[in-house]
Formats: C-alpha cells, structure tokens, sequence
C-alpha cells in the first residue's frame, strides 16, 4: 500500500507551528540549521497551490527569528548586569571569537543598524554582533530596531533559496535536497575560506 501525500490542509497545520517553534529555538541555541529549516518549507510551500503559503513561510519565519534574537539578547543582558555573569552570556563568549569580536565592536560602532542586518545574512555573524550589542550596552528598543530588518533580509534569503530548489524539479522532496544542500553550502564556506587562508599562511580577512 503506497502512503499517500497529507492534504494541505494538513501540512500547514503541522508544518508552520513546527517552524516557528524550530526556528525560535536555533536562535535561541545556535544548533539548529533554520536556513535549512527556511530553504525546505519555503520549497514545500512552492508546490502548493495556496497562493499565500509563501507568504506565511515568510512571516512565519521572520517572526520566529526575531522572537529568538530579542528573547536571547534579554537572557545576555541579565548577565551583564550581573556581577556573577549568566551562562547565556558565556555560551555567547564562547561561540564569539575574540578577533570577529573586536571587528564587529568597531564596524557597530561605525554602522549599527547595517551590521545588524549584515550579521543575520553572514554565516556565524549573528552572535559577534550580537555579543558586541551586548558589551556596548545597547539598549534592548535599540536592537531590536535594527533586528527586525535583519530577521526580515534573513527570511527572505533563504526563502529565495528554498524558491530556486523548489523550481528545479516537480516532486517537492528533490527540491528540499537542493535547497539544503545549497544552505549548508552557503553556510559553510566562509568558515572554509578562513580555514584555507590560515592553511596557506595568508591572513584571514576581516
């Protein structure tokens, strides 16, 4: 017996409250691949034939990113009020290494709003920039000013990805490959690029 297809109906039930709660978590904890997550719905809703699935992919995704951002820039500002710090402020630390640290307080101070953006498009930027926010005790309206941008910019990038998988081929399930594979390929290749540089004795750039 061949399983059939769940309705639409069905799939956006499951699907976007699936993608709120997924994308809302990797921003939160920075494991979860949510380009991957974007680039795949987005692929899903491509082969459907609600003209607003799309849309609700967007948003769905936008909103979750910023609910992240602000919920963990307000857990790393506790720990900068704290003498005693916070372990969200030190996961922050640890995934922020001291040299893209001290780049991304000069560029913030320079241009805030545009790093922000940039941050969320940049593979590994989001939490220099953001621990950067943090030191230079800006303020919780601040950021998320300039985060709403971003977590817009940053859907829709990957949503764009999802789009160009999704037209590749007819069965949806081709398109999430392509589509993740070229997340995990867009992802991974500055942090690539560093690693040959520093191989080949050439200063990382900055």
């Amino acid at each position: 017996m061949v399983s059939q297809v769940p309705p639409e109906s069905t799939q956006q039930a499951v699907g976007y409250p699936s993608l709120f709660l997924l994308v809302t978590l990797g921003s939160l904890v920075p494991v979860v691949p949510t380009g991957a997550l974007v680039s795949s719905a987005a692929v899903v809703a491509f082969h459907q034939t609600d003209p607003l699935a799309l849309l609700f992919v967007f948003a769905v995704a936008s909103c979750a990113a910023f609910l992240g951002d602000i919920a963990l820039y307000w857990l790393g500002r506790r720990g900068v009020r704290s003498r005693k710090g916070s372990r969200w402020l030190e996961a922050l630390r640890r995934r922020a290494p001291q040299a893209r640290l001290a780049n991304a307080q000069e560029q913030l101070d320079q241009h805030s709003k545009s790093v922000l953006v940039l941050s969320r498009l940049v593979p590994a930027g989001r939490i220099p920039v953001m621990l950067a926010c943090l030191l230079g005790e800006m303020p919780l309206r601040r950021f998320a000013r300039g985060d709403i941008p971003a977590c817009l910019a940053w859907a829709a990038a990957y949503q764009l990805i999802g789009i160009l998988g999704g037209s590749l081929f007819d069965e949806p399930w081709k398109g999430v490959v392509v589509a993740v594979a070229l997340t995990l390929l867009v992802s991974g290749a500055p942090a690539a690029w560093r690693r040959l540089r520093t191989r080949s004795g050439s200063p990382a750039p900055r």
